[in-house]
């Protein structure tokens, strides 16, 4: 699949040009609560992803749905598995890396 970077800088200035603020207004002026809503959403999500899954896999086992949408559904829940994983272990390591910083 060949990239045509000039519609991906057009789709960029276009929404450039829609963000007066570039996409960095707060929400409200306590940050740590943008931050705690956002990890919240996030988990959320993952875990709706995972119990879709797990439905559509009932399903599937029973016949009653697609195989198409089977592993559709398995697919998503295990690349948000494995997202959540890898930011879980990037999170370990900078609280390592502060640990270990001198003082």
């Amino acid at each position: 699949m060949a990239i045509n970077f000039g519609s991906v800088a057009a789709a960029y200035a276009r929404n450039a040009a829609n963000t007066a603020t570039g996409g960095m207004d707060p929400r409200s002026k306590d940050p740590t609560q943008n931050f705690a809503d956002m990890v919240s959403e996030a988990v959320k999500g993952a875990i709706d992803t995972g119990r879709s899954a797990e439905v559509m896999s009932a399903k599937g086992i029973a016949g009653t749905a697609d195989l198409r949408e089977v592993v559709s559904a398995v697919t998503n829940a295990e690349l948000t598995l494995q997202t959540a994983l890898s930011i879980r272990d990037k999170v370990v390591q900078a609280y390592q890396d502060i640990l270990s910083m001198p003082i």
